[in-house]
């Protein structure tokens, strides 16, 4: 594959993001220039993220906001993202910072050449600032590709790039619903589909402003009981997969 992305569109979801989400767009929008779009994808947050977002760039069309009032969760706003989508591929990225806007260049480069380019933070060059939750995660990982058989290291990364044409081909309602668990449904049924994937090297810092969502007991439980629910369903012949769909599809 030698396709290179004309344009790549940007899911930023958010809740109470408003310390991070100016900059975060900003700084975004001066690394990708017009070949971007940045879709804010907010959950209706009480802190007022998506009423900043509208006030800080409604004069670039480069920037996009989606607020969700209804059937909220991260998996949900992720999909809600892909589906207006205009790009040739997405980049999914957390707002907190923990992702690095400096790694859109090569990722989107990559993009050109594999179906999926994965911030990995489990080859060599990639890590945590949190050293706890490295290795609770880098653990939790070995389980998931021994499990899940994928060839990824980093089965929970929420810094991936996708190619939407790849992405259209997969069951979007198995796969989009949860928390970070959706992420490795979505690379089982990669896998399934021979697709093409690279990890690149990504560092998590820790977030400059506002509070982790993440609670890490209620996280382990939920995602063990979803990869329970993924080796159940393989075993078992399933409906014909339900496809992303787009805004002009509708």
């Amino acid at each position: 594959m030698n396709t290179p992305i004309r344009k790549l569109s940007i899911i930023l979801p958010t809740y109470n993001e408003r310390d991070n989400i100016v900059v975060l767009v900003a700084e975004l929008l001066r690394i990708g220039g017009d070949a971007v779009e940045v879709m804010v994808v907010d959950d209706d947050s009480p802190d007022g993220t998506a009423g900043v977002v509208r006030q800080q760039f409604q004069d670039d069309r480069r920037v996009r906001l989606i607020v969700r009032t209804s059937d909220r969760g991260l998996a949900k706003s992720i999909r809600a993202g892909i589906e207006a989508a205009s790009g040739d591929a997405v980049l999914v990225m957390d707002t907190d910072f923990n992702h690095d806007p400096s790694m859109l260049p090569l990722m989107r480069d990559l993009l050109g050449h594999f179906d999926i380019v994965v911030g990995s933070r489990f080859v060599v060059g990639g890590g945590m600032e949190d050293v706890f939750r490295y290795y609770a995660s880098w653990a939790y990982n070995i389980g998931l590709r021994t499990v899940l058989g994928t060839r990824i290291q980093d089965n929970l990364s929420g810094f991936f790039g996708m190619r939407i044409e790849r992405l259209r081909e997969l069951d979007a309602d198995a796969i989009f619903h949860g928390y970070g668990d959706y992420f490795f449904r979505l690379l089982h049924q990669a896998t399934a589909r021979g697709m093409a994937m690279i990890e690149v090297p990504v560092f998590y810092r820790l977030r400059p402003a506002g509070e982790s969502k993440t609670r890490y007991l209620k996280i382990f439980s939920d995602y063990s009981l979803a990869l329970l629910r993924v080796l159940v369903a393989s075993g078992i012949k399933r409906r014909p997969p339900v496809p992303l769909r787009r805004d002009r599809d509708r």
